[in-house]
């Protein structure tokens, strides 16, 4: 990935939830109709282990959050 690739994520990860959501809905319209080729196996479950690590480290972290209050 790229160095403005990266900055792009970064700025997005910043914005409100309701920004984000925006974003990604143009971002998913202008992709539509791109022709990519199916995904693998191997891309599928290598992409559902990054999903659930990163929502396993939301849950925790929101957990430790409630802990402290």
């Amino acid at each position: 990935m790229t160095v403005l690739a990266q900055e792009i994520l970064k700025t997005f990860d910043q914005l409100p939830n309701t920004e984000q959501i925006e974003i990604a809905l143009q971002i998913l319209r202008r992709l539509a109709g791109s022709d990519f080729p199916p995904l693998t196996n191997e891309a599928l479950i290598l992409n559902a282990e990054e999903l659930f690590l990163a929502l396993d480290q939301q849950e925790s972290e929101r957990k430790l959050i409630e802990k402290t209050w």
